[in-house]
Order: C-alpha cells, then sequence, then structure tokens
C-alpha cells in the first residue's frame, strides 16, 4: 500500500500540470472562436451577429449594430473582407486575451490585427478593441 501511496503521489504533479495546461489553452480556443464567427459574419454582412461580439464598451460608444458595421466597413477593410487569414501568437491576463490575427487582405496585401477580448461576468470573451498595421513581408516557407 505504501508503494502504491508513493506512485500516486509522483503521478499527482503530472496531473496538476496536465489540467493547468488545458486550462491555459481554453480561453484562447474560445476567443479564436469568437474572431472566426465576427469575421464570419462580416463576410456574411451579417451586421447583427458581428455586432453581438463586440463588448458592452464598443457597443455603447456605436450605439447600434448599423453605426458598428458601417464604421467596420470604412476603416477596418481587411478584417471587413479578409482574403485569409490565420492566427497568431496571443497574450492571456486574468481578465483579457490579446490575439494577433494575420490577414491577406483581398487586395493582397498583409496586415495584423491585434484583438483584444475582454472577459465577460457570464465567463465569456467579447471583442473590445482591433487595431490593424499593415505587415511588412515575412520570410518565404
Amino acid at each position: 500500500m505504501k508503494k502504491s501511496f508513493v506512485a500516486f503521489a509522483l503521478c499527482l504533479p503530472l496531473v496538476a500540470f496536465a489540467v493547468d495546461h488545458t486550462r491555459s489553452e481554453e480561453p484562447v480556443d474560445t476567443v479564436q472562436s469568437v474572431i472566426q464567427q465576427q469575421i464570419s459574419a462580416f463576410q456574411h454582412d451579417d451586421a447583427k451577429t458581428a455586432y453581438s461580439f463586440a463588448s458592452p464598451s464598443v457597443q455603447d460608444k456605436f450605439g447600434n449594430e448599423a453605426t458598428f458595421f458601417d464604421m467596420v466597413k470604412r476603416s477596418y477593410g481587411p478584417v471587413y473582407r479578409p482574403g485569409n487569414f490565420a492566427f497568431g501568437r496571443n497574450k492571456i491576463t486574468k481578465e483579457s486575451v490579446i490575439q494577433e490575427v494575420l490577414i491577406s487582405g483581398s487586395d493582397g496585401k498583409d496586415w495584423t490585427a491585434i484583438y483584444q477580448l475582454v472577459k465577460q461576468p457570464d465567463g465569456t470573451y467579447k471583442i473590445n478593441g482591433v487595431m490593424i498595421v499593415k505587415s511588412a513581408p515575412g520570410p518565404a516557407i
């Protein structure tokens, strides 16, 4: 019985590490899903759904889905109509996730969109802001 306890005690830290590692990945999977769903809503001209992924402070700033959607079309073309996109680096804090999205615009230019998603009281994440910068071409792969 003593040997099984020792074996259990030695395995316990490994199990705890695996559980903690899984938890740290969950916000990233969640925020990437939110971003994908909002981009899909933009591609389908679904202003109501796209607006639903915005944080309460963003919704308050724009007041309604039509105003929000028009702003995105005018100022965030690569997000509104991406050619292709892929997720890059991310940073997780207790209350938010910063997610880099690498975008090939429909015009063929490369962009990086840096999303900030904030955790809501119900545990969901909402998009609180996006900053877009023109990307320099990277090395060929």
